[in-house]
């Protein structure tokens, strides 16, 4: 029986209604928008913003929260109907054959798009590099105003949970450090919504 993870495939924490993505932001940033549970002022909507589903590449990323300017690492619920929205719209990041009839539709595609996709290597629990590769979702423009107003359901510090799972990796107990990640399960995308995003 094969049971080889697909190389390009959607896994995250998600409810019926909602999915989890994770960003990390300096804590001046990071802290109020936990206490409010939404987006501050100072957070710049004309920006591009990645959000990630899979808390270890997160931790990959921000170095468990070590980082400068990402010592507080956020979850985001956000509504699926955003991230479905944000999806169906979005470009790959980089040119690839096959999927572009040329460098020039691509580059004319993602200068539209208000949402671009990336696909890096999923991460273990030492944040080494595995053979499936995880996504990456950066919003502009319109995408990441309605992310910040409009879609955030929930925003919740979880940057103890990062120090604590990294503690026992530390400690080589990796037992107790998997039982403590966020439970992420493949996220229901009809395949044919991916076509377009896969390099």
């Amino acid at each position: 029986m094969n049971t080889r993870t697909p190389s390009h495939q959607i896994r995250a924490r998600h409810t019926e209604s909602t999915i989890t993505v994770y960003q990390a932001y300096a804590p001046e940033l990071g802290v109020p928008a936990a206490r409010a549970g939404r987006f501050p002022a100072a957070w710049k909507r004309d920006r591009m913003t990645w959000i990630k589903p899979s808390f270890l590449w997160m931790m990959y990323r921000c170095g468990w929260a070590t980082k400068e300017d990402q010592q507080t690492v956020l979850a985001v619920e956000i509504t699926r109907e955003g991230f479905d929205w944000a999806l169906s719209r979005a470009c790959l990041s980089h040119y690839a054959r096959g999927v572009h009839p040329d460098q020039a539709s691509w580059k004319r595609a993602l200068k539209q798009a208000p949402s671009r996709v990336q696909w890096d290597p999923e991460r273990d629990l030492h944040l080494a590099p595995l053979p499936h590769r995880s996504l990456q979702l950066g919003l502009t423009g319109d995408a990441s105003r309605r992310y910040a107003d409009e879609w955030t359901v929930s925003i919740t510090d979880v940057t103890d949970l990062a120090h604590e799972i990294h503690a026992r990796v530390r400690a080589d107990d990796l037992t107790e450090a998997r039982r403590l990640l966020p439970e992420e399960r493949v996220y229901p995308t009809a395949d044919s919504a991916l076509t377009h995003l896969r390099a």
